[in-house]
């Protein structure tokens, strides 16, 4: 498989399209290894290196240890979405890249910009592709794409990559990867001690160097059968080198490469990757072929190259998926994170994967469309790993611009982390309605967990019956079934559970979750004793009555037993390293000792506690060590307090260990707004100037603060030339002895150097609830500005803002 930066030159040259590299709860825990407070990236070696590699002494091991052990799954033919989808059959191997080889981060970032996939119920298979000449060759997957993808029943697999002599791939590598001692294969042993460290499930072996002869072939075919013998590890072989050991792309299982999938009676591997040039008398050979040898030809995954055209690559689907038929073999995709790499915004790429995935219409039943891209879900059923309870879904997609706990926000700060994302819906979308439509969505602007939460909005005039998950979730005598909420307004939320059980698979029940009592988010607790015995096959949601804009928000959708069970308390937080980013700022890395006891934990957060007393929440990880950026120095504390939280599987908590971090240097943090001239979009009267936010009060009274009424709402802060600045801190109406539903709601701080300079945002909060607000920023500027778009926590228009603090020196 080529690299990525010229991908069109060796295709050409050998008149064949091959694959290209991109520019990267298993075992017991590693020992814990002291180092700086740096950030841990993915693992990856040349073979030379991997046979010295040892978790205990590498530092960012314990970082890209998988939790999640991979999950049981099922498909039922019954609720399969699309009537065309064949259930048994072909099956779909991904190979994504997520970044490049090196400084790939292990635990996600404090960006919400990546490819958060979501739609696992297609795939079967992901490789976590990638490897480099100058870089590694072997590339371990990161924790967060093993944990997501074993949360739904997906395996993942590690690249091993030897590329062409083109690309920097020297033949030596392939002898060091299959060198002998006695009678072991160091390498082999490396790649199973990897696979159980880490918690993954294989490999994907692609080696496209040349020079090789046919003793290099057998000892290759040797190499990986020793490491099956040697751990529970799967293989994927690709189709390149040949059993003379030539590099020959045969487009199809053939004499020429059988021997790496099965040789006699003995196994090679557990699959292979077919190259992109197949053709349907190819396609119909390797099956009988691979039959002939005692395999399946589902064992054989048909390479398509989506990396370039996405959805709109020519495919012969008709040869490898012929209607009607039994498909011929299975599915590779080649990079269909194209759907991320081409998009313009988040909702693009949304838009697009659904296109890519669900097809034109937005319908995984209805795939109908004159382009020959149906979509993956017109060819095979959807599959589900909601087999046990408690089943818990926040819709909280790995990704988010803010994070919300129990519907209340705690960190501002965008990020990334697919080891928090739930089970997407079985279903992107399913709505049965004799009328309008209502549309379903993933919504970023709120989130009673995590940074997401499902929307439903559209015109309401007919009964709306949204199926979203596929399931297997025995009913008992304790069995409750909860659901929380929030609509725009108090009164008649229209909306009930939907529950279909084995017995009457595609008939729904329908559970009325009442009137709410405000616009916040409200519990809905279902007793389901009635149905003991029963099992439930489908989860959703029905809409009744008429609404013109229908709009309400699902915070989180469960299924448990009993009462809401909490973890035990993790313990001995430790701060394994730290390192001085700047006098007011670290990095760290963190550990702590696991709950013992009580419910089973699903993951872990970390907080800052502040000192109003509010937490404010530096990340979270399902594992037992945390990376984090960025924790900011308040003002001129000598200390910061770490707490680490238990989050159980049915979302009850617990607080456990806190660690001390204590600030070196004499940098001194002061208020740099404090009494500076200060200029606003206007005023609620003459006692409430802008001045009144710099004057270091906020116990006057209720003057004692800048009004605003206008339609602008801004409050711009001098501080005499440009300074560097570490926060913001916003005193808000409640900081005043005000009531808390006149607290800011939604504001943006900018900042610029000059007033020819435009401004750029440096802080963004939404869904604000709290009196006063903190915000870390690491900048200099000279102009600051405080912009409120939403002022209140309810359709009072007055801006109150008692004071605005920029901290720094």
């Amino acid at each position: 498989m080529r690299r990525t930066l010229v991908p069109l030159l060796l295709g050409a040259a050998l008149g064949v399209a091959t694959l290209a590299a991109p520019p990267t709860a298993g075992a017991a825990p590693a020992p814990a290894v002291t180092a700086a407070g740096n950030q841990p990236y993915a693992s990856y070696w040349h073979p030379s290196t991997l046979v010295n590699w040892d978790p205990a002494t590498d530092p960012d091991a314990r970082f890209n240890r998988s939790s999640v052990p991979l999950q049981p799954r099922f498909t039922d033919p019954q609720l399969k979405a699309n009537p065309n989808a064949r259930a048994g059959e072909g099956k779909v191997v991904s190979l994504v890249s997520f970044g490049p080889t090196s400084n790939n981060p292990s635990q996600g970032s404090a960006s919400p910009d990546y490819y958060a996939f979501t739609h696992w119920q297609y795939v079967d298979t992901l490789v976590f592709w990638g490897g480099s000449a100058s870089e590694g060759l072997i590339l371990a997957p990161n924790s967060t794409v093993i944990d997501a993808a074993h949360r739904n029943g997906v395996k993942v697999y590690g690249t091993v990559f030897f590329p062409p002599a083109a690309y920097g791939g020297q033949l030596q590598w392939v002898r060091d990867f299959t060198k002998k001692t006695g009678s072991t294969y160091p390498v082999a042993d490396k790649l199973v001690q990897v696979a159980q460290q880490y918690g993954f499930d294989g490999w994907f072996v692609n080696q496209e160097t040349g020079g090789g002869d046919a003793a290099l072939a057998s000892e290759v075919r040797n190499t990986m059968r020793y490491a099956k013998s040697r751990g529970a590890v799967d293989f994927m072989w690709y189709d390149a080198m040949t059993e003379g050991g030539s590099v020959s792309w045969q487009n199809a299982l053939t004499s020429a490469n059988d021997a790496f999938l099965q040789e006699g009676a003995q196994r090679t591997s557990d699959s292979m990757f077919l190259n992109f040039n197949w053709s349907s008398s190819g396609l119909d050979s390797s099956k009988n072929l691979a039959r002939s040898l005692g395999r399946s030809e589902y064992e054989l995954y048909s390479g398509i190259d989506t990396e370039a055209n996405g959805y709109n690559s020519s495919v012969d689907w008709a040869s490898l998926f012929p209607a009607g038929r039994p498909h011929t073999t299975s599915l590779g995709l080649y990079r269909p994170e194209w759907t991320y790499n081409s998009s313009s915004s988040r909702a693009d790429a949304q838009a697009r994967e659904a296109r890519y995935w669900d097809g034109a219409n937005g319908d995984p039943s209805n795939t109908t469309t004159s382009s020959s891209w149906k979509g993956l879900a017109g060819y095979v059923p959807e599959s589900s790993p909601v087999t046990a309870k408690p089943f818990v879904t926040s819709f909280n997609g790995g990704q988010g611009d803010f994070w919300n706990a129990a519907g209340v926000r705690v960190s501002p700060t965008g990020w990334n982390n697919l080891s928090l994302q739930d089970v997407p819906p079985t279903y992107r979308w399913l709505v049965s309605s004799t009328g309008s439509r209502l549309t379903p969505s993933i919504d970023f602007t709120d989130a009673y967990e995590g940074g997401s939460s499902l929307r439903l909005s559209g015109k309401l005039d007919a009964v709306n019956t949204v199926r979203l998950y596929q399931s297997r979730l025995p009913v008992t005598a304790d069995t409750r079934l909860s659901v929380v909420l929030k609509t725009p307004a108090a009164g008649a939320g229209n909306l009930k559970a939907a529950v279909a059980f084995t017995d009457a698979p595609t008939t729904f029940v329908p559970l009325d979750l009442g009137a709410t009592t405000g616009t916040g988010w409200e519990r809905r607790t279902l007793d389901l004793s009635a149905y003991a015995g029963r099992t439930i096959a489908q989860l959703g949601l029905q809409v009744t009555g008429s609404a013109a804009a229908y709009d309400v928000k699902v915070g989180q959708l469960a299924v448990y037993d009993g009462t809401v069970d909490s973890p035990a308390a993790p313990t001995g937080l430790t701060v394994l390293g730290a390192t001085d980013v700047t006098a007011a700022q670290k990095s760290l890395r963190l550990a702590w000792t696991p709950s013992s006891g009580g419910a089973p934990v699903h993951h872990y957060e970390v907080y800052r506690r502040n000192a109003d007393g509010s937490r404010t929440l530096l990340g979270a990880t399902p594992n037992d060590a945390l990376y984090v950026p960025k924790l900011d120095r308040a003002g001129t504390e000598a200390t910061a307090t770490l707490e680490v939280d238990a989050v159980s599987t049915e979302y009850g908590r617990a607080t456990g260990g806190t660690a001390t971090v204590s600030w070196s240097g004499t940098t001194p943090q002061t208020n740099l707004a404090l009494n500076r001239p200060a200029t606003a979009s206007g005023t609620c009267n003459a006692n409430e100037g802008p001045a009144k936010a710099v004057n270091g009060s906020v116990s006057g009274g209720t003057t004692d603060k800048w009004c605003a009424l206008s339609s602008a709402k801004w409050l711009e802060v001098d501080l005499g030339a440009a300074r560097a600045l570490t926060g913001f801190t916003v005193k808000h109406a409640g900081a005043g002895g005000e009531s808390a539903s006149y607290n800011t709601r939604d504001f943006t701080v900018q900042v610029r150097n000059a007033t020819t300079d435009a401004w750029t945002t440096a802080v963004t909060v939404t869904g604000n609830t709290a009196g006063t607000t903190t915000h870390p920023v690491s900048l200099t500027a000279r102009y600051v500005r405080l912009v409120v778009t939403k002022p209140t926590q309810t359709s009072d228009p007055a801006a109150r803002i008692y004071e605005f603090e920029a901290w720094g020196s």
